[in-house]
């Protein structure tokens, strides 16, 4: 199992980017996938996750009507599609999954990627 985030890099407040996690060695479908992000001195966070065989999704609620999860499962990749960002947005973004049949939310995961950083400048 394979994860490798991409898309990330500077961007003004109020602009968007867009990261993808491209996943090998398993497919998206049977797994719930997530978002984190890690900010300098701060704890890990959830962002946002998705399972595609129950259709569940979540946001924190910082991020909630800004960032959109979705997936491609051709490609088997997930994207995370984050406008309007803040500075406070600023992280070490992570993808991450985990086998089961239902559910993203409140889980451990279980696969990481290596992470790709966000900066939002003000």
């Amino acid at each position: 199992v394979q994860l490798v985030e991409s898309g990330g890099g500077l961007v003004q407040a109020g602009g968007s980017l867009r990261l993808s996690c491209a996943a090998s060695g398993f497919t998206f479908d049977d797994y719930a996938i997530g978002w984190f992000r890690q900010a300098p001195g701060k704890e890990r966070e959830g962002v946002s996750c998705t399972h595609k065989s129950d259709g569940s999704t979540y946001y924190a609620d910082s991020v909630k009507g800004r960032f959109i999860i979705s997936s491609d499962s051709a490609k088997n990749t997930v994207y995370l599609q984050m406008n309007s960002l803040k500075p406070e947005d600023t992280a070490v973004y992570y993808c991450a999954a985990d086998k089961r049949l239902y559910g993203c939310y409140g889980i451990r995961y279980n696969y990481w990627g290596q992470g790709t950083q966000v900066t939002v400048s003000s």
